[in-house]
């Protein structure tokens, strides 16, 4: 069977993923960067193809509790938003998460603090990758680099989400959210039916048969010794998925003397400044993340003892070199880079920063 492509925004690709995945549902508001996922599955009739509903909510608020909702009946559900709607879910996502129900938040990140700019940033790092809301909970963080991962990132988030029965981010920004590529799609897939929801998912609220308990969704447990019990239990699942769903990609660090470390948009600037420094002899690798949390320490940690420094890439003040420095332990140099409030370094721009700080530092 051939291939179906199509030239595509990274927003429209992955409300296009979410329909082809089976998603039962999609709650959102519209927000730049990110307004054309709402926009583009509301002109999609997804219901008509799938039966998914597709609602505009009242507000950011409205539509993380619908989630709520909706992941408690045991339902793939997803929302989209960009820096301050994100910011207005917290509340909401802390109770996903306490209440270890599954569900796939998009945040395609524009320039702040506050309302900020709406050209691209990544100064979301923390709030994704340190919980963002109330409690020690963890969301999994991915991270795209392309309009086809921004596809493919809607059925590996579904898929851990209901494995590890978690919330699960995509962070992207607006160069992906924007940008045209040509994607690969998948295939259809069936809408899940009332029986399959039972059968893979024992937990969720679709009806008490007389064969077991009622479920009960909450977060919450005013007995101080059961919360504590309750949180030890994340931890731990939180330790599995540390253990277990890593990703990264490295890309010519066979050879590299220095690693030019990045995530997302600011991957694809250091490809080129990558090819720049090669040119004039530096040996220069790119360790990209595809998983924010969990953190590709270990990878990392053994990479210090084979190169002279790390460069930090990334459209934020330095929220990610963090990890980075607690990663290597300071085994070797690590220096940041980073341009911020919207602006978008240059790959000459990013070669210079690791001349200077790394090299010449």
């Amino acid at each position: 069977m051939e291939k179906e492509l199509r030239l595509m925004k990274g927003n429209e690709a992955i409300a296009e993923a979410a329909i082809r995945a089976g998603a039962d549902a999609y709650f959102g508001y519209p927000i730049t960067p990110q307004s054309e996922v709402i926009e583009y599955l509301m002109a999609q009739q997804p219901h008509k193809r799938t039966g998914m509903v597709v609602l505009q909510a009242e507000s950011e608020v409205s539509a993380i509790n619908m989630i709520y909702g909706a992941a408690a009946c045991g339902r793939m559900a997803m929302t989209s938003s960009s820096s301050p709607g994100i910011s207005l879910k917290q509340e909401g996502i802390s109770y996903i998460a306490g209440a270890e129900l599954p569900c796939l938040i998009l945040n395609v990140v524009r320039g702040g603090p506050g309302l900020g700019t709406i050209q691209p940033a990544q100064s979301d790092y923390f709030q994704s990758t340190k919980g963002g809301g109330h409690g020690d909970y963890r969301l999994v963080v991915l991270a795209p680099a392309s309009v086809q991962e921004m596809y493919d990132s809607v059925e590996l988030g579904f898929d851990l989400a209901f494995k590890y029965l978690n919330p699960v981010m995509v962070l992207a920004d607006g160069i992906i959210g924007q940008m045209m590529e040509k994607v690969e799609l998948g295939e259809q897939k069936v809408r899940r039916t009332p029986e399959e929801i039972i059968k893979q998912c024992p937990w969720a609220t679709t009806g008490k048969p007389e064969s077991r308990d009622h479920n009960i969704i909450t977060s919450l447990d005013l007995v101080a010794a059961n919360q504590e019990k309750f949180n030890i239990k994340l931890q731990a699942k939180y330790k599995e998925i540390q253990d277990k769903e890593v990703r990264y990609e490295m890309i010519n660090c066979e050879d590299a003397d220095y690693i030019l470390v990045a995530y997302g948009s600011s991957a694809r600037l250091s490809m080129k400044a990558m090819d720049i420094l090669r040119a004039k002899g530096i040996k220069v690798g790119i360790f990209r993340l595809i998983t924010l949390f969990p953190f590709p320490s270990k990878q990392l940690f053994e990479l210090a003892d084979k190169v002279k420094g790390f460069l930090a890439v990334e459209m934020s003040a330095g929220q990610m070199v963090e990890d980075l420095q607690l990663a290597v332990q300071f085994k070797k140099p690590v220096k940041h880079f980073g341009r911020f409030g919207g602006v978008i370094p240059s790959p000459e721009e990013i070669a210079d920063a690791l001349e200077q700080k790394i090299i010449g530092g």
